[in-house]
């Protein structure tokens, strides 16, 4: 655009100018500091009684915390852990799982809420600037920042609102307890379930595929079968607990096919029976190779020779498969002569 489409007026030289000494008026700095508005008390700082009534709120709160951890406390002790319970609109759920997660987070809610209340309601709420300083304070601002903490202190009115510091103070100390009651998962120690199963003298072992008991002509070279102890029925509450530990897997080798001399004593006509728990994480074992003797975990790959007492040759498994001693009773049929020698399963603590 040249100076000709230009307005005359518009030009240096049309312009009106301010006499000379005139003084002209400042622009308003727009980006001016407006400062902070006047404080306007609320009623708890004119008003006791809503002080009060405020107090006992918080109060409330905190007294409702303590409670609800409590029942937090009662639920983990007191709910079955297979209870079900029916939720609208969730559903069916487990009831010691809601029962825990209702108390615990009705528990830290009202501590907050308290907090919140109590800071929005009783604490001084006068607004305070500070400017900016070095990262390295000087000993007069650390003076200071005693001085605003020992007046905040005051001014939140903990000694003197008695009420509140001791409700907070019970609510503090009881919800630690959840974290320190859900560490009862940890013990007591297991004491002898590990180390005995259903397995005892005299049970006889019964094919797990046709529930009859075995006879040593049922197994034949090559093959794999897995037994249970007699008396165990899966209709029974602890068929699973129990059927965890005294799993059994029998295999017949050729008696000179066996290198371990313990194994060739402890079986029956060349049939062995070795725990069917693998030793590593305790995965059930189902893979049997015929020509190697050899049996391999699923899960990891463990591999153990059932030839050679069980024992470990590739995979993360710590030591070899449980073994269990067995006989052909006067009836023909196949049966234990005592429990596993060492626990099932993966290795423990107390494994000697």
């Amino acid at each position: 655009m040249s100076t000709q489409d230009i307005p005359e007026e518009n030009l240096p030289s049309e312009q009106v100018h301010a006499p000379a000494g005139t003084v002209t008026k400042p622009v308003a700095d727009p980006f001016a500091d407006p400062g902070l508005p006047p404080h306007e008390h609320r009623i708890q700082d004119i008003d006791e009684r809503a002080a009060k009534r405020s107090e006992r709120v918080v109060a409330f709160l905190f007294t409702v915390s303590m409670l609800a951890t409590v029942g937090f406390i009662a639920s983990y002790v007191g709910i079955p852990v297979d209870k079900n319970i029916y939720v609208f609109p969730i559903g069916h759920v487990s009831a010691l799982n809601f029962a825990l997660g209702l108390t615990l987070g009705v528990a830290l809610f009202c501590i907050g809420a308290g907090a919140v209340h109590w800071a929005r309601t009783l604490m001084s709420d006068v607004e305070m600037a500070d400017e900016r300083h070095a990262i390295e304070a000087e000993p007069e601002v650390r003076a200071k920042v005693l001085a605003d903490f020992q007046q905040g202190a005051e001014e939140s009115a903990l000694g003197r609102r008695k009420l509140i510091r001791n409700t907070m103070f019970g609510a503090l100390a009881l919800v630690p307890l959840s974290g320190v009651v859900l560490l009862r998962d940890l013990g007591p120690l297991p004491g002898t379930k590990l180390r005995k199963t259903a397995w005892s003298a005299g049970k006889l072992l019964i094919n797990q595929n046709t529930m009859q008991p075995l006879r040593p002509e049922d197994v034949q070279v090559g093959s794999l079968t897995f037994a249970m102890p007699e008396g165990m029925k899966e209709e029974d509450h602890d068929f699973q607990t129990e059927i965890a530990k005294a799993a059994l897997m029998i295999v017949r080798l050729r008696p000179e096919n066996i290198k371990d001399k313990r194994e060739l004593d402890w079986s029956a006509d060349g049939i062995v029976a070795f725990s069917k728990i693998c030793t590593h994480v305790g995965c059930p074992i189902s893979l049997y190779e015929q020509q190697t003797h050899h049996v391999l975990c699923p899960c990891h790959q463990s591999t153990f020779d059932l030839s050679d007492g069980g024992r470990v040759i590739f995979g993360p498994a710590g030591h070899a498969l449980p073994q269990l001693r067995i006989k052909v009773n006067d009836k023909g049929y196949l049966e234990a002569m005592g429990d596993f020698a060492e626990p099932v399963g993966p290795a423990y603590w107390e494994r000697g």
